[in-house]
Protein backbone atom coordinates (compact mmCIF):
# COMPACT_ATOMS: atom_id res chain seq x y z
CA UNK A 1 0.00 0.00 0.00
CA UNK A 2 1.25 3.59 -1.04
CA UNK A 3 0.30 6.15 1.83
CA UNK A 4 0.21 9.90 0.69
CA UNK A 5 -0.63 13.08 2.69
CA UNK A 6 -2.40 15.64 -0.18
CA UNK A 7 -3.55 19.29 -0.16
CA UNK A 8 -4.11 20.93 3.78
CA UNK A 9 -2.12 17.50 5.23
CA UNK A 10 -4.73 14.94 4.29
CA UNK A 11 -4.36 11.30 4.24
CA UNK A 12 -4.78 9.12 1.03
CA UNK A 13 -3.66 6.00 -0.81
CA UNK A 14 -2.11 6.23 -4.54
CA UNK A 15 -3.29 3.70 -6.43
CA UNK A 16 -2.35 4.08 -10.12
CA UNK A 17 -1.67 7.24 -10.66
CA UNK A 18 -5.13 8.07 -8.51
CA UNK A 19 -5.20 9.33 -4.74
CA UNK A 20 -8.19 7.55 -2.59
CA UNK A 21 -9.34 10.08 -0.30
CA UNK A 22 -9.55 8.57 3.58
CA UNK A 23 -12.94 8.95 4.22
CA UNK A 24 -14.30 8.58 7.51
CA UNK A 25 -10.83 7.36 8.84
CA UNK A 26 -9.01 10.75 8.32
CA UNK A 27 -11.41 12.60 10.29
CA UNK A 28 -10.59 10.66 13.55
CA UNK A 29 -6.79 10.50 13.23
CA UNK A 30 -6.34 14.24 12.37
CA UNK A 31 -6.23 15.21 16.05
CA UNK A 32 -5.18 18.49 16.84
CA UNK A 33 -2.31 19.10 14.77
CA UNK A 34 -2.88 17.98 10.83
CA UNK A 35 0.99 17.31 10.52
CA UNK A 36 0.29 14.76 13.03
CA UNK A 37 -2.48 12.54 10.75
CA UNK A 38 0.03 10.00 9.11
CA UNK A 39 1.61 9.47 12.27
CA UNK A 40 -1.26 8.37 14.15
CA UNK A 41 -2.31 6.34 11.03
CA UNK A 42 0.83 4.21 11.35
CA UNK A 43 0.45 3.81 15.21
CA UNK A 44 -2.72 2.53 14.78
CA UNK A 45 -2.44 0.69 11.36
CA UNK A 46 -3.20 -2.83 12.45
CA UNK A 47 -6.97 -2.25 13.13
CA UNK A 48 -7.77 -0.13 9.82
CA UNK A 49 -5.13 -1.76 7.45
CA UNK A 50 -8.56 -4.08 6.41
CA UNK A 51 -10.73 -0.71 5.63
CA UNK A 52 -7.87 0.81 3.68
CA UNK A 53 -7.34 -2.16 1.52
CA UNK A 54 -10.87 -1.98 0.81
CA UNK A 55 -10.79 1.54 0.11
CA UNK A 56 -7.92 0.82 -1.85
CA UNK A 57 -9.97 -1.75 -3.89
CA UNK A 58 -13.31 -0.12 -4.44
CA UNK A 59 -12.80 3.84 -4.66
CA UNK A 60 -11.99 5.79 -7.41
CA UNK A 61 -10.08 8.46 -6.49
CA UNK A 62 -8.72 11.51 -8.47
CA UNK A 63 -5.74 12.13 -10.25
CA UNK A 64 -2.26 12.49 -8.73
CA UNK A 65 -1.56 15.66 -10.87
CA UNK A 66 -5.49 17.47 -9.27
CA UNK A 67 -3.32 17.37 -5.98
CA UNK A 68 -0.38 19.14 -4.02
CA UNK A 69 1.25 15.80 -2.70
CA UNK A 70 3.20 16.79 0.77
CA UNK A 71 5.87 15.39 2.53
CA UNK A 72 4.35 11.88 3.84
CA UNK A 73 5.60 12.79 7.22
CA UNK A 74 5.53 16.17 7.21
CA UNK A 75 7.04 16.27 10.69
CA UNK A 76 8.78 12.78 11.94
CA UNK A 77 9.02 12.44 15.47
CA UNK A 78 12.74 12.04 15.10
CA UNK A 79 14.93 12.33 11.24
CA UNK A 80 18.13 10.44 11.81
CA UNK A 81 20.47 10.00 9.36
CA UNK A 82 23.76 7.46 8.15
CA UNK A 83 27.12 9.15 7.40
CA UNK A 84 28.01 7.72 3.71
CA UNK A 85 27.15 3.78 4.92
CA UNK A 86 27.67 2.51 0.63
CA UNK A 87 31.07 0.84 -0.08
CA UNK A 88 31.21 3.21 -2.78
CA UNK A 89 31.83 0.45 -5.62
CA UNK A 90 35.24 -0.59 -3.17
CA UNK A 91 35.69 -4.25 -1.92
CA UNK A 92 37.22 -3.18 1.35
CA UNK A 93 37.07 -3.08 5.15
CA UNK A 94 33.99 -0.93 6.38
CA UNK A 95 33.09 2.26 8.58
CA UNK A 96 31.74 1.64 11.37
CA UNK A 97 27.72 2.69 11.63
CA UNK A 98 27.53 6.43 12.61
CA UNK A 99 24.34 8.19 12.34
CA UNK A 100 23.31 12.05 12.75
CA UNK A 101 19.96 13.89 13.86
CA UNK A 102 18.44 16.41 11.13
CA UNK A 103 15.75 19.08 12.13
CA UNK A 104 12.19 18.10 11.20
CA UNK A 105 11.51 21.50 10.63
CA UNK A 106 13.57 20.99 7.33
CA UNK A 107 10.81 18.46 5.72
CA UNK A 108 9.27 19.64 2.90
CA UNK A 109 7.33 17.98 0.01
CA UNK A 110 7.08 17.36 -4.11
CA UNK A 111 7.35 19.79 -5.90
CA UNK A 112 8.50 22.27 -2.77
CA UNK A 113 11.26 24.74 -2.84
CA UNK A 114 14.45 24.20 -1.66
CA UNK A 115 15.50 27.50 -0.31
CA UNK A 116 19.38 27.57 0.17
CA UNK A 117 20.65 29.30 3.06
CA UNK A 118 21.64 32.98 3.34
CA UNK A 119 24.95 32.53 4.80
CA UNK A 120 28.35 31.52 3.38
CA UNK A 121 29.40 27.82 2.30
CA UNK A 122 31.23 26.11 0.32
CA UNK A 123 29.01 24.15 -2.23
CA UNK A 124 25.58 22.72 -1.67
CA UNK A 125 25.01 18.69 -2.30
CA UNK A 126 22.34 16.59 -3.21
CA UNK A 127 22.37 13.25 -1.44
CA UNK A 128 19.78 10.59 -2.65
CA UNK A 129 18.49 8.24 -0.34
CA UNK A 130 16.23 5.50 0.98
CA UNK A 131 14.78 6.03 4.20
CA UNK A 132 12.68 3.98 6.58
CA UNK A 133 9.54 4.68 8.83
CA UNK A 134 9.47 3.46 11.76
CA UNK A 135 6.13 1.78 12.88
CA UNK A 136 6.46 0.92 16.72
CA UNK A 137 7.85 1.83 20.03
CA UNK A 138 11.36 0.44 19.56
CA UNK A 139 14.56 0.48 22.26
CA UNK A 140 17.47 -2.52 22.07
CA UNK A 141 16.24 -4.83 18.96
CA UNK A 142 18.97 -7.43 18.10
CA UNK A 143 19.24 -7.73 14.21
CA UNK A 144 16.86 -10.47 14.21
CA UNK A 145 13.70 -8.50 15.40
CA UNK A 146 14.55 -5.39 13.62
CA UNK A 147 12.76 -5.40 10.54
CA UNK A 148 9.87 -5.80 12.78
CA UNK A 149 10.20 -2.33 13.40
CA UNK A 150 9.79 -0.71 10.30
CA UNK A 151 6.63 0.75 9.23
CA UNK A 152 7.39 1.01 5.09
CA UNK A 153 9.56 3.35 2.73
CA UNK A 154 10.20 6.31 1.28
CA UNK A 155 12.26 8.37 -0.85
CA UNK A 156 14.79 11.24 0.82
CA UNK A 157 17.11 14.11 -0.56
CA UNK A 158 19.66 14.92 2.52
CA UNK A 159 20.25 18.61 0.68
CA UNK A 160 23.91 19.44 2.51
CA UNK A 161 25.06 22.94 2.30
CA UNK A 162 29.20 22.27 3.34
CA UNK A 163 30.56 24.21 5.91
CA UNK A 164 30.02 27.79 6.82
CA UNK A 165 28.57 27.14 10.58
CA UNK A 166 29.68 26.08 13.73
CA UNK A 167 32.60 25.68 15.45
CA UNK A 168 34.57 23.74 12.37
CA UNK A 169 32.73 24.55 9.29
CA UNK A 170 34.42 21.93 7.76
CA UNK A 171 32.97 19.14 9.29
CA UNK A 172 29.48 20.29 11.27
CA UNK A 173 26.33 18.57 10.62
CA UNK A 174 24.07 21.33 11.85
CA UNK A 175 24.39 22.50 8.20
CA UNK A 176 22.32 19.66 7.03
CA UNK A 177 19.45 20.88 9.16
CA UNK A 178 18.33 24.40 7.38
CA UNK A 179 14.89 24.80 6.42
CA UNK A 180 13.81 23.33 3.59
CA UNK A 181 16.46 20.38 3.24
CA UNK A 182 15.28 17.66 3.75
CA UNK A 183 12.54 16.78 1.34
CA UNK A 184 10.77 13.59 1.29
CA UNK A 185 8.20 11.63 -0.51
CA UNK A 186 5.90 11.00 -2.63
CA UNK A 187 4.37 8.37 -0.64
CA UNK A 188 5.08 5.87 2.24
CA UNK A 189 5.36 2.20 0.76
CA UNK A 190 4.22 -0.40 3.54
CA UNK A 191 6.89 -2.72 4.26
CA UNK A 192 4.97 -5.85 2.73
CA UNK A 193 5.40 -4.08 -0.71
CA UNK A 194 8.56 -3.75 -0.65
CA UNK A 195 10.39 -7.56 -1.26
CA UNK A 196 13.99 -6.98 -0.94
CA UNK A 197 15.03 -3.49 0.29
CA UNK A 198 18.54 -4.07 -0.06
CA UNK A 199 18.21 -4.34 -3.74
CA UNK A 200 16.74 -0.93 -4.93
CA UNK A 201 17.71 1.16 -7.91
CA UNK A 202 17.82 4.82 -6.80
CA UNK A 203 18.68 7.70 -9.34
CA UNK A 204 18.56 11.30 -9.36
CA UNK A 205 18.79 13.74 -11.45
CA UNK A 206 19.41 17.78 -12.35
CA UNK A 207 17.07 18.86 -15.04
CA UNK A 208 17.99 16.23 -17.40
CA UNK A 209 21.28 15.36 -16.22
CA UNK A 210 21.80 11.88 -14.47
CA UNK A 211 23.62 12.10 -11.23
CA UNK A 212 23.13 9.50 -8.92
CA UNK A 213 23.02 5.68 -10.34
CA UNK A 214 23.48 3.17 -7.60
CA UNK A 215 21.76 0.33 -5.92
CA UNK A 216 20.97 -0.29 -2.56
CA UNK A 217 23.08 -3.60 -2.37
CA UNK A 218 26.03 -1.60 -2.31
CA UNK A 219 25.33 -0.62 1.29
CA UNK A 220 27.79 -0.76 4.46
CA UNK A 221 25.44 -1.84 7.22
CA UNK A 222 22.27 -3.43 6.33
CA UNK A 223 18.74 -2.12 8.03
CA UNK A 224 19.01 -4.64 10.62
CA UNK A 225 22.15 -3.25 11.50
CA UNK A 226 20.96 0.39 11.28
CA UNK A 227 17.97 -0.13 13.99
CA UNK A 228 19.97 -2.20 15.86
CA UNK A 229 22.28 0.53 16.31
CA UNK A 230 19.91 2.98 16.69
CA UNK A 231 18.00 1.56 19.17
CA UNK A 232 21.22 1.14 21.66
CA UNK A 233 21.32 5.06 21.84
CA UNK A 234 17.28 6.01 21.78
CA UNK A 235 14.26 4.32 21.40
CA UNK A 236 12.40 4.14 17.91
CA UNK A 237 8.60 5.60 17.79
CA UNK A 238 6.41 5.28 15.08
CA UNK A 239 6.86 8.33 12.67
CA UNK A 240 10.86 8.37 13.02
CA UNK A 241 12.67 8.16 9.73
CA UNK A 242 15.91 6.85 8.87
CA UNK A 243 17.64 7.94 5.69
CA UNK A 244 20.34 4.98 5.38
CA UNK A 245 23.06 7.31 3.74
CA UNK A 246 24.33 7.91 -0.04
CA UNK A 247 26.45 6.63 -2.53
CA UNK A 248 28.75 9.80 -3.67
CA UNK A 249 29.46 8.51 -6.72
CA UNK A 250 27.04 10.22 -8.60
CA UNK A 251 27.05 13.46 -5.80
CA UNK A 252 26.89 17.12 -7.22
CA UNK A 253 25.61 20.67 -6.83
CA UNK A 254 22.01 22.14 -5.99
CA UNK A 255 21.67 25.79 -6.94
CA UNK A 256 18.93 28.81 -8.27
CA UNK A 257 17.20 27.34 -10.84
CA UNK A 258 17.60 23.79 -10.78
CA UNK A 259 15.02 20.89 -10.37
CA UNK A 260 15.94 17.96 -9.09
CA UNK A 261 14.40 14.31 -9.03
CA UNK A 262 14.74 11.18 -7.13
CA UNK A 263 13.08 8.01 -7.98
CA UNK A 264 13.77 4.62 -6.14
CA UNK A 265 13.00 1.37 -7.41
CA UNK A 266 9.29 0.38 -5.94
CA UNK A 267 8.27 3.46 -4.41
CA UNK A 268 8.14 6.55 -7.28
CA UNK A 269 9.67 9.66 -7.97
CA UNK A 270 9.74 13.21 -6.83
CA UNK A 271 11.10 16.62 -7.84
CA UNK A 272 11.95 19.80 -6.28
CA UNK A 273 13.01 23.10 -7.28
CA UNK A 274 16.03 25.43 -5.87
CA UNK A 275 15.97 28.77 -5.31
CA UNK A 276 19.54 30.90 -4.22
CA UNK A 277 18.66 34.41 -2.74
CA UNK A 278 22.51 34.78 -3.43
CA UNK A 279 22.57 33.39 -6.84
CA UNK A 280 26.04 31.34 -5.81
CA UNK A 281 26.98 29.09 -8.67
CA UNK A 282 29.00 25.31 -9.15
CA UNK A 283 29.99 23.53 -12.39
CA UNK A 284 26.91 21.70 -13.61
CA UNK A 285 28.40 18.09 -13.05
CA UNK A 286 29.02 15.23 -10.82
CA UNK A 287 31.59 16.39 -8.05
CA UNK A 288 34.19 13.82 -8.93
CA UNK A 289 36.72 15.65 -6.31
CA UNK A 290 34.00 14.53 -3.16
CA UNK A 291 33.30 11.49 -5.14
CA UNK A 292 37.26 10.24 -5.14
CA UNK A 293 37.70 11.48 -1.49
CA UNK A 294 35.07 9.87 -0.12
CA UNK A 295 36.03 6.73 -1.94
CA UNK A 296 39.96 7.08 -1.26
CA UNK A 297 38.97 8.13 2.52
CA UNK A 298 37.56 4.71 3.35
CA UNK A 299 39.67 2.12 5.40
CA UNK A 300 41.95 -0.25 3.61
Amino acid sequence: MKLVMYNDFRPGILVDGRVIGMAGIADEYMGSNPEDVMINIIEDFASVRDELLDMEESAEGVAVGSVRLRAPIPRPRKLICCFGNYREGQDRDIFPVDMFLKSPEAVIGPGDKVVLPNVDFRICHHEAELALVIGKRSKDLSQEEAMGAVFGYTAFMDVSPRGGVGRDPGMTMISKSFDTCAPMGPCIVTADEIIDPHNLSIKYWVGDQERHDYSTSDLEHTIPELIEWATKVMTLVPGDVIAVGTNHQGIGPLQDGDVGKIEIEGIGNFSIKVEDPLKRSWPVEIDQQMATMVREARPS
